[in-house]
């Protein structure tokens, strides 16, 4: 049985003899506010029109990206990249958005090749990749397939313990679309712990279509990569593979016990807070008793239904402690509580009161009469209260008032008289000040089926009109249920779960109620799960931050050019496209031999060359584009929003979804994909003149191939003079045609990119072919008529292949990811278009940008489906100070 104590405090004490010191409370203030606002991170929500979907269908999405210091819509960044990533951590497709004073939108199509699973989404920018990608956006969407799935798997685990041991028992069912039982029918089935392949074998379905596997699993195998693979062959050979997790099959219990302000102090109360999860990674309520190492019981405590709870405990000098904890199905578990250190302060916070809270500090005799302490409330670096505190006696009381506080996670921070920090604690506010308020003007309680819905809507904050970017989804509640608790919005991503450590479960519930219950199990969150953003010590010790990653405000091409391990200084750069889009640039390096293309306009892939050279000549110079290093895909975080059976869990859902998809085809809108049986394709390597062909009118003089070549002796200008008429050499190792009787030098395209070196410069053993036409028709870029051209064609396009460094001197190949492109949400306009067709839309309306007027003023204006119920929609936004809104609205359509 795994039994684990983790202390984790909120602050550690570190080396104080290595800080540098701020000489007062001002300067260390004053360092706080330069080195967070340099360093400013940013925030991502992603409003979903709706939390869960089918394939065939589109996740619709706007995006929220702020500035974490100040709460505003960041300008920052100007690039946000929005992943879809599936159940075996494989990015399935990666959309590069360009925002807008923070604001993006977009959609992914969901193919119906996919399988059901629990799919997901993460968003962040480059910027943020500096921080700890934790803190990415990163939600967990289940997507069901009963549209063209064949086979559907409902899949248990059953735990038991038997003389000690604990043993697993899984049983999974086969059944088609109907319900109908696969019996007889062979499984072969892997079971995968962390990546690794554990047990296999071979089971046969019963009458029910059932098989059960009994495993003695091994607790510390089990993770976020653990599942049984299980394939079953349909009669026309069809391979079908299910994937089915492993999730809270050990009746582990992981607990963790964290005293407040980061300390547990000898002869001080303190509270501490405790953290109950169960091996499915949800909050496992329990109930306990403390006792000291001669049994005496001092407390006793119960958790929440998330697994939260805390006690009071005055430790004594040479005392140890111990918590029994007994779990909802009566099991037992043993816990050592963290030793408490001899001296040092105590920082209890008092919070549910809405406008004020309570702090008391406790100090040891030791530290009575030192000087004077100071209390710091802050969020990200911005400070919004200090106080001095006398150290004259063992308890100070203070009431810190938090009319102007911002809304979000705040952090109080102690420091000694020496301005070394010593406690901090993390705490919840929940202001008025800073809310968008949205009003509807005119809406009804029922509409009829396909009625024309025209709404007003007005924003406001502290009674002023807003002008604000809004997202609104309206989904009808009959298909599309909500889980109000679990539901993630614009409050839970940018207020809390951004500045929270580690996965929340059900996040919306701490925003549904404002009673003191919601209060006090808001608090234990940030007790125990509260993390620390601003490092003290770096701070202190004035270590300029390195951020590895530079926001990204356009997509750049940029590099370093080098000639003898030396930076090219003035050199000229070129940059043209090889395919598609006409793109031409010329810059020069700096003094570091770097250059630059930015602001560039691209919702495409472009291909393109850049050539370098020197002020004075062209040779040997080297180019190094810049690179990015791709994102890793980590484990899901999310583990308790894993569902094992994804399709039975949205069988209602996948009815209606499926009946819309149906009416799509019938309509011509939306295609089955044909599933074809596998074929193995040998991968053939595509000559020179494929990869790039430069196609030029006019007449081909000569062809030369790389055998002929191979008996070159002489330079290349040299050669091809000699080999072809009419071209002649000159004396800078160029070639040049008379036209009408006066010398014009030709043009000389590489792998489509048009060369200006010298041809004697060229490595001939990668030439692959030239062609000459010494009388072009002058169609191509930079190629008048009657001018000659040579086209080049090398054997590793542009050198790129098989780890060679670049063959051809100066020049270099690249790729640039453009833009994604958003697309509209359809809308059927029945007053201009009137329609008999069924109109069975699981989304009723996505409109992501909805921009409020200098009235606070909102409008929508859209058509019902033909369904009947509860329609729902929900509108969030933000406005440019950085003020939050949402509004939850339902009418009927009978």
């Amino acid at each position: 049985m795994k039994k684990q104590l983790l202390l984790i405090c909120l602050f550690t004490i570190y080396g104080l003899v290595a800080l540098a010191q701020p000489r007062s409370a001002d300067e260390l203030l004053k360092d706080l506010n330069q080195t967070t606002s340099a360093n400013a991170s940013e925030k991502v929500h992603l409003h979903l029109d709706k939390p869960y979907y089918a394939v065939g269908e589109d996740i619709w999405f706007k995006a929220y990206v702020v500035n974490a210091k100040t709460g505003a819509p960041s300008t920052i960044s100007n690039v946000l990249y929005v992943e879809l990533i599936n159940e075996k951590e494989d990015l399935l497709r990666q959309l590069k958005l360009p925002m807008i004073s923070g604001i993006a939108w977009a959609d992914f199509k969901l193919s119906d090749t996919l399988t059901e699973g629990n799919y997901r989404i993460r968003a962040y920018t480059q910027w943020m990749r500096n921080g700890k990608e934790e803190f990415f956006f990163d939600k967990t969407i289940k997507i069901g397939n009963a549209w063209i799935n064949h086979i559907f798997v409902n899949a248990y685990h059953q735990v038991t313990i038997d003389g000690g041991q604990r043993k697993t028992s899984t049983t999974i069912q086969f059944t088609d679309r109907e319900g109908k039982p696969f019996n007889g029918n062979e499984i072969n089935y892997q079971i995968m712990l962390n990546k690794k392949m554990g047990l296999t074998g071979k089971k046969t379905t019963n009458n029910d279509g059932k098989i059960t596997l009994d495993v003695n699993y091994k607790q510390q195998a089990i993770d976020n990569n653990s599942y049984i693979l299980a394939k079953l062959t349909m009669a026309n050979k069809e391979l079908i593979e299910k994937r089915i997790p492993l999730i809270g099959i050990t009746g582990d219990l992981d607990v963790q016990f964290l005293p407040e302000g980061g300390t547990l102090v000898e002869n001080l109360p303190t509270k501490i807070g405790l953290k109950s999860v169960s091996n499915s990674g949800l909050g496992e309520p329990v109930s306990g008793k403390i006792f000291d190492k001669n049994g005496t019981e001092l407390a006793m405590f119960e958790t929440n239904k998330l697994g939260f709870g805390s006690f009071i405990l005055n430790p004594l000098a040479g005392q140890t402690y111990t918590a029994k904890i007994t779990t909802k199905n009566k099991v037992t578990f043993e816990f050592k509580l963290p030793e408490a250190e001899k001296t040092g302060a105590v920082l209890a916070v008092n919070n549910l009161e809405s406008t004020v809270m309570g702090v008391k500090v406790y100090l040891s005799n030791s530290m009575l009469n030192t000087g004077n302490y100071h209390l710091v409330a802050q969020k990200n670096g911005l400070v919004y209260f200090i106080k001095k505190i006398a150290s004259d006696r063992q308890t100070i009381s203070l009431t810190v008032p938090k009319n102007n506080f911002p809304s979000g996670v705040l952090t109080l921070t102690l420091f000694s008289p020496e301005l070394i920090p010593i406690n901090e604690r993390a705490v919840f506010v929940n202001g008025l000040h800073d809310k968008i308020e949205i009003d509807a003007e005119n809406l009804k309680s029922s509409y009829e089926a396909r009625q024309k819905v025209d709404l007003t809507f007005w924003a406001t904050s502290k009674q002023e009109a807003v002008q604000g970017s809004f997202s609104v989804a309206v989904t009808n509640t009959t298909s599309v249920k909500p889980d109000l608790e679990n539901e993630s919005n614009i409050f839970t991503q940018l207020l809390l779960r951004s500045d929270i450590k580690g996965y929340v479960e059900k996040p919306n519930y701490y925003f549904l109620n404002n009673d003191k219950q919601t209060l006090a199990d808001l608090d234990l969150l940030l007790l125990t799960q509260a993390w620390r953003r601003i490092d003290w010590k770096k701070l202190m010790a004035e270590k300029q931050v390195e951020n590895r990653f530079a926001p990204e405000k356009s997509l750049i091409i940029s590099g370093t050019v080098a000639k003898g391990g030396k930076p090219v200084v003035n050199g000229k750069i070129t940059l043209a496209s090889l395919k598609g889009m006409v793109f031409a640039a010329e810059t020069v390096t700096d003094k570091n031999g770097r250059f630059v293309f930015d602001n560039i306009k691209l919702n495409d892939t472009l291909r393109y060359v850049v050539q370098a050279r020197t002020e004075k000549d062209r040779k040997f110079v080297k180019i190094v584009l810049d690179e990015v290093p791709t994102l890793s895909i980590t484990p899901n975080p999310n583990t308790g929003d894993i569902e094992v059976n994804v399709n039975q869990a949205l069988s209602n859902y996948l009815k209606d979804s499926n009946e819309y998809l149906d009416n799509q085809v019938k309509k011509g809108l939306l295609n089955k994909t044909i599933q074809l049986n596998e074929v193995n394709v040998v991968k053939k390597r595509p000559t020179s003149k494929q990869w790039e062909e430069l196609s030029l009118p006019g007449i081909i003089d000569k062809v030369i191939n790389a055998k002929e070549l191979e008996k070159v002796s002489t330079g290349l200008s040299k050669y091809l003079s000699n080999a072809v008429g009419r071209i002649y050499k000159d004396k800078d190792g160029g070639v040049y045609t008379l036209v009408h009787s006066k010398p014009i030098g030709m043009v000389v395209f590489i792998d489509g990119f048009n060369y200006t070196g010298a041809l004697d410069d060229l490595d001939i053993d990668v030439i692959q072919s030239i062609e000459i036409l010494t009388q072009s028709q002058g169609y191509a870029a930079g190629v008048s008529p009657g001018q000659g051209v040579i086209v080049i064609s090398t054997k590793y396009g542009m050198g790129l292949s098989a780890g060679r460094s670049s063959y051809i001197p100066g020049l270099i190949k690249g790729q640039l990811i453009g833009y994604d492109t958003a697309r509209t949400f359809y809308s059927p306009k029945y007053d201009v278009n009137p329609s008999t067709d069924p109109d069975l839309r699981t989304t009723v309306l996505w409109e992501p940008q909805v921009i409020s007027g200098p009235d606070g003023k909102l409008t929508l204006s859209y058509f019902n489906t033909d369904v009947p119920g509860t329609y729902r929609m929900v509108i969030e936004g933000i406005d440019g100070s950085g003020n939050l809104g949402r509004k939850v609205v339902t009418y009927e359509v009978p």
